[in-house]
């Protein structure tokens, strides 16, 4: 292996090394997550090469990396008219009310299948939120993440759990009961739901959040009693 080659790699572990260590403070920093990600890509092309193969297998999820299919953020104002009981309402009131930005994301060139499922997977991240009811807290974010993992097989998604449980042990340790319950509650949800990341919702923000549910086989999560 070249120097120059070499020194790059070492960069790489460095950066995602500081970037993990960067989410053990707090797994709520959207750019630390990031920051793992594109190293992850840079430094272990051959296990995102693996998770984007698995991705693949669902013909719905290969048709999407096929078209390249993408989505402009989505107008809040517009979707607030949508009916009550939808998708688009349900979206929009989770974004408002929790003040957060319906383009949040990290942006990425889309040249091939896996940036185009990588980009995807951020675009509709909040879309998941929504759809499978989970919270914004960090156990229904690591939740969320479970779910993921078990749909995607995304190292991201096995990266931030695992900081999320050395990061609850060390700093909030009686709430690993309700972390590890929503780990396997989201695991479960995944893997009996159909592939998320396959769907095209923008297309059909008026249709009922119920009837998506409903197809997709996805179960209303079960309350953490402790």
């Amino acid at each position: 292996m070249h120097f120059k080659e070499l020194r790059r790699l070492n960069l790489d572990y460095l950066n995602t090394l500081k970037s993990v260590l960067g989410l053990l403070r707090d797994p709520t920093q959207t750019e630390s997550i990031y920051d793992v990600e594109d190293a992850l890509v840079r430094s272990h092309p051959q296990t995102m090469a693996a998770s984007v193969k698995y991705m693949l297998k669902h013909p719905d999820v290969a048709a999407l990396a096929h078209d390249r299919y993408s989505a402009p953020v989505p107008e809040l104002a517009k979707l607030m008219t949508c009916p009550t009981n939808s998708l688009g309402y349900a979206f929009a009131q989770y974004i408002s009310s929790s003040g957060f930005d319906p383009g949040f994301y990290r942006k990425m060139e889309v040249v091939d299948d896996e940036t185009c499922l990588l980009f995807r997977l951020r675009q509709t991240h909040d879309i998941w939120h929504v759809v499978t009811g989970m919270s914004v807290d960090v156990p229904g974010e690591i939740g969320l993440k479970a779910f993921e993992l078990s749909q995607t097989r995304r190292p991201l998604a096995g990266i931030l759990i695992a900081g999320a449980f050395v990061s609850t042990m060390l700093n909030q340790p009686e709430q690993l009961d309700r972390l590890l319950d929503r780990v396997a509650s989201g695991y479960r949800m995944g893997a009996k739901a159909k592939p998320l990341l396959a769907q095209r919702w923008e297309e059909h923000w008026e249709k009922p959040l119920a009837e998506w549910r409903s197809e997709l086989g996805i179960e209303p999560m079960p309350v953490y009693i402790p």
